[in-house]
């Protein structure tokens, strides 16, 4: 009678088992399956990739799913063993064999055997087991939405809500996180890192940080005679010039070093028959709160390369250009027309004498340094910022975990600071 329960039980729990095992694997595969490989494989055509891709895409309903599912089996195939044992064994034995049994079985060949494999090979896995996933989450995808919404009813009772499209682990941050690990293992360079966290840091970024002042900009009064016009244009170095006319807020146009000289050339050579007004080109205005990412979007699909930046008065704030958003990513771009930018000025003992118009971000970026760039866009921003006041030269601040020096001031802008390299913890 014994033998024969326990061989009755016997095939039921296998079959149990392997399901449970079979779920843990899909929910362990799943969680760890690389998402770029996945999408490779989808765009070459993998039927397995495509579904394993659609049900990440809802990781929380999947998860949810899953969860319940591998809880119902568990449940049953140690509900069925207790009832068997029971009657096997009276009172509290039976029921205290039964625990010693299944937790046993449940989390060595349920639990850590499957997850163990669906690690080793997770793409694998997950492709291999998404038919039968997207089967249990169509059943049991309902019934997991219904607890996701209790359990957000019963945290919202204790003040912490979470909508339904809350989401979980913004893409670009687990991108980021991925690279600092990379580059932690010594698998990714720092120049790599830089670039990568640059490409991720353009949709947190607007013009004004990385445009050309409007006391920098190099521009030309369109009234001027041909002659004198073209050779400010030349001595200017820049093959982009903006145009103005009776004061340099008024912009009315682009001259372009190529319009420039095939206007020459149609013209034999004879500089003062150009009329400039033919030539120039229809300015391009942003507003100095448009984001990177949209700018450079905007840059390729209108094929221009320059644009003119205004605040919300539509006074001029300075200009943009393609290469300054490309700098943001890989550096310093500088060609043969160039001229070293005395911007960062290393000292022997460490600190660094700095231009006050140079950036925050290119002075972390040339000192492997990590002040905030968000408060202002130059040192010289920073260090107003911070002391509340424009201060004088010979004053000294430390803030984030630098001393500040004022070197030389101009009216109310500080042109030159001493910096010094990270101070130890007794020194802030």
């Amino acid at each position: 009678m014994i033998w024969a329960a326990l061989l009755g039980l016997a095939p039921v729990l296998v079959v149990l088992l392997t399901i449970a095992a079979l779920i843990s694997a899909a929910e362990t595969s799943m969680t760890a399956a690389s998402r770029g490989r996945l999408h490779q494989l989808e765009r070459e055509g993998d039927g397995a990739a495509r579904r394993v891709n659609k049900l990440i895409s809802n990781q929380e309903n999947m998860i949810g799913a899953i969860l319940l599912s591998n809880n119902v089996v568990n449940i049953l195939a140690s509900a069925l063993t207790t009832a068997v044992l029971s009657a096997l064994f009276p009172g509290a034995l039976g029921v205290l064999i039964a625990t010693v049994i299944m937790t046993v079985l449940i989390v060595v060949f349920g639990e850590i055997l499957p997850k163990t494999l669906a690690l080793t090979r997770a793409d694998d896995v997950a492709r291999a087991l998404s038919v039968p996933t997207d089967w249990l989450v169509k059943i049991f995808g309902p019934l997991a939405y219904g607890a996701q919404f209790i359990v957000r009813k019963t945290l919202g009772l204790f003040g912490i809500n979470m909508s339904m499209e809350t989401d979980v682990l913004a893409a670009h941050e687990e991108i980021r996180g991925a690279v600092e690990y990379h580059h932690s293992e010594g698998l990714v360079e720092s120049g790599d890192r830089r670039m990568l966290g640059a490409v991720l840091d353009l949709s947190d970024m607007d013009v004004s940080q990385v445009m050309v002042h409007r006391k920098s900009i190099a521009m030309v009064d369109a009234d001027l005679p041909p002659r004198e016009l073209v050779a400010q244009a030349i001595a200017s170095g820049h093959t982009r010039l903006p145009l103005y006319r009776d004061e340099p807020e008024n912009i009315v146009g682009v001259l372009h070093a190529k319009d420039m000289t095939q206007a020459i050339l149609d013209a034999d050579g004879k500089v003062d028959a150009i009329d400039v007004a033919q030539i120039m080109r229809e300015p391009w205005f942003i507003p100095e709160t448009t984001r990177l990412k949209d700018q450079l979007n905007a840059f390729l699909k209108r094929q221009s390369h320059f644009a003119l930046v205004v605040d919300e008065y539509g006074a001029l704030e300075g200009l943009v250009t393609l290469e300054d958003i490309l700098e943001e990513i890989v550096g310093e771009i500088e060609d043969e027309h160039d001229s070293a930018i005395a911007g960062v000025r290393a000292q022997p003992d460490g600190s660094v004498n700095v231009d006050g118009g140079v950036s925050v971000r290119d002075l972390n970026r040339a000192m492997e340094w990590h002040l905030p760039e968000d408060p202002a866009v130059t040192v010289a921003g920073l260090v107003i910022h911070e002391a509340q006041t424009i201060p004088q030269p010979g004053q000294t601040f430390i803030f984030h975990g630098h001393r500040f020096q004022v070197l030389r001031r101009q009216r109310n802008q500080l042109t030159a600071l001493k910096v010094s390299s990270p101070l130890r913890q007794e020194e802030n």
